[in-house]
């Protein structure tokens, strides 16, 4: 079995989650149009390839992104794992995140609800839009301004859902450590997808975050490996965190590349696989809008790096040592 398909547990769920998993945001249409044709071909892929984890939400492509993940998995022989989230829903107005999602309706506002009602509502029209019953993981999305929500209202409703069978596995889906220890402290997460935070470039994670993941059993899937490009190739206007990466983000990026460039090894393959290095990790998530993308993605991940990679980077400062 290739790295890539191998299985991890979350908890005692009965939840499974391959090691590399698929976000569907770029299949959605993230800032470029995907036909229908192309995202039922990638999804086909995936599950071929033995990719049995994909990740969605509401909010890519406002809707897009669960449909199309929906019809491809129905297209395909696999039952692999489905994660989405909650705390968005839609209503008629101006899309002013059109720009980024232009397969979208340019005719829908999304805005957040975590009242009991909002969320039993943003869940049921997700699995309408995957066309299933029920789905195995549901994360609480964005909720770095809604903190006590999150706590109080939504992990209540999702709990009682879990209970009807709506879902197996509760989490938080977020971008900020701070935010994501509040909520793992006060609830009893099952997983925890945070974007770009435990990185090449970023290990912040580590300090708080994954200690106290490992301290109450909440699996991680570690997403935002690439930091939104510049760990694929950092080249002047490469993005950093969705936005142009500073010179010095540039310069340590380029440094790493450069060192790496000694093993012969290519710097998405060493961006993809650092979070395996931490005992928290269950899966690394990564986008994908092309087939070329995602058989890149497979390929960087399945590459055996040298066993002293790790500890010759850490000699050199380029990344710290791990902290449990």
């Amino acid at each position: 079995m290739m790295r890539h398909s191998e299985l991890r547990a979350i908890g005692n769920t009965g939840v499974n989650v391959s090691r590399l998993g698929l976000g569907s945001a770029p299949v959605s249409g993230l800032f470029h149009k995907v036909a229908e044709k192309d995202a039922d071909a990638l999804i086909l892929e995936t599950l071929d390839s033995g990719i049995s984890y994909i990740d969605t939400a509401p909010f890519y492509g406002y809707g897009v992104g669960e449909t199309r993940v929906g019809r491809g998995v129905k297209l395909s022989s696999h039952n692999p794992t489905i994660s989405t989230k909650v705390g968005r829903l839609f209503r008629p107005g101006k899309n002013i995140d059109f720009d980024k999602f232009p397969d979208a309706d340019p005719n829908l506002e999304a805005y957040f609800d975590y009242s009991p009602a909002g969320i039993r509502q943003s869940l049921e029209e997700s699995l309408t839009r995957l066309g299933r019953d029920s789905v195995e993981i549901v994360y609480i999305h964005d909720a770095d301004a809604l903190i006590r929500e999150a706590i109080d209202v939504v992990y209540p409703v999702l709990h009682a859902m879990r209970d009807e069978g709506l879902l197996k596995a509760i989490g938080i889906g977020m971008n900020w450590c701070a935010t994501s220890v509040a909520i793992m402290k006060e609830t009893d997460l099952d997983i925890a997808l945070i974007a770009g935070r435990f990185t090449l470039l970023d290990q912040s994670a580590q300090e708080e975050l994954y200690p106290l993941a490992l301290k109450k059993n909440v699996s991680i899937v570690a997403a935002g490996v690439y930091n939104s490009g510049v760990l694929v190739n950092p080249v002047d206007g490469a993005r950093f965190d969705y936005e142009p990466a500073s010179q010095e983000i540039l310069n340590k990026a380029r440094a790493i590349k450069s060192f790496l460039e000694k093993y012969n090894v290519e710097l998405p393959a060493a961006a993809l696989q650092f979070p395996l290095r931490h005992p928290a990790v269950a899966s690394v998530l990564t986008g994908a809008g092309t087939l070329a993308e995602l058989r890149a993605n497979i390929a960087y991940f399945d590459t055996e790096l040298p066993a002293e990679l790790w500890a010759d980077m850490e000699r050199e400062g380029l990344i710290p040592p791990i902290n449990q």
